[in-house]
């Protein structure tokens, strides 16, 4: 199991949870299905799967622990066509017209009755503890879906001090400079991909993939006024990501290199296979995030 997508929130106090304890904690927030009524719910599972039990798996001192969310499908399409159908009927039965504030009231009524008949949706979602490094990184492409992580794990610990990461410089700035001079940094090296918007206009949008953007064109975007907001690199040989403007990390991807370590790894069983993809993957996490902090003029002092 390897991530893809990286959210970053940094702890303001040291994490001194032990496996047991971390997982005594998130016990009392365990998944469970859905009620009838329910339209979503989220929870605690084990990071290892469904035959596993265990909410916290521990290596290294990094924590794995796993959220599994439900959610009910319902188109919005099958409810209005039932509360049509209804419409119609009252309005040929008792010859009246019926009013907005009613069809409001039919709509909730279908909607609450074929709720329980809904199909159910299951994520997992991930997110590892490093308590020496002091950092909790989630694998979640939306900000909206790391946060109902964290806020789970704020609920079953009872308070987690933890923020989203913050750096002192601009990444626009600097994803901006590192374009007009690629070679900047001798680990990384850009890719061909990137996304640019105008300082003036941010509905000014310009998403280049397959490009050399080292060529004379991209730099006369520069010029014209954009301004990079996203953008593709390879790591020390080692990983890929598109980076974004939030110092989000999307399209994660780890290289021949890493992926070579997990295939040389002795494996008898899938635990054996997660807990060596999981190992490497936080070793690399130690080396590449603190090197895209530095890029980025360091870590911002969070005010209270």
């Amino acid at each position: 199991m390897w991530f893809k997508n990286l959210r970053i929130y940094l702890l303001q106090q040291p994490f001194n949870l032990t496996q047991e304890a971390l997982a005594a904690r998130l016990e009392s927030k365990r998944f469970q299905p859905c009620a009838s009524h329910e339209l979503n719910g989220m929870g605690w599972d084990a990071p290892l799967g469904r035959n596993a039990e265990a909410l916290v798996h521990e290596v290294g001192g990094c924590q794995m622990i796993c959220a599994r969310q439900e959610e009910k499908l319902l188109p919005a399409a099958v409810v209005n066509e039932i509360v049509a159908e209804r419409v119609d009927q009252i309005q040929q039965e008792e010859g009246r017209r019926v009013a907005r504030k009613e069809r409001s009231e039919l709509r909730d009524e279908t909607f609450h009755q074929l709720l329980p008949k809904a199909f159910s949706r299951y994520t997992r979602h991930y997110a590892m503890i490093d308590k020496q490094r002091g950092w909790i990184v989630v694998d979640a492409a939306s900000a909206n879906r790391a946060e109902a992580l964290i806020s789970l794990l704020r609920e079953s610990l009872g308070s987690l001090p933890a923020k989203p990461l913050q750096v002192t410089v601009s990444p626009s700035h600097v994803m901006t400079e590192w374009l007009r001079h690629p070679d900047r940094y001798g680990d990384f090296t850009l890719l061909d991909s990137c996304e640019l918007q105008d300082r003036s206009d941010e509905a000014s949008m310009l998403r280049c993939k397959g490009q050399d953007l080292s060529a004379a064109e991209m730099m006369a975007h520069i010029e014209a006024g954009k301004e990079v907001i996203k953008l593709a690199v390879e790591w020390d040989q080692r990983l890929s990501c598109q980076i974004d403007g939030d110092l989000s990390i999307k399209r994660l991807k780890f290289l021949d290199l890493i992926q070579e370590q997990a295939a040389d790894q002795q494996i008898e069983s899938e635990a054996d296979a997660f807990d060596g993809r999981f190992t490497l993957m936080s070793l690399e996490f130690r080396r590449f995030l603190p090197r895209l902090f530095e890029i980025f003029g360091g870590v911002a002092a969070i005010e209270e």
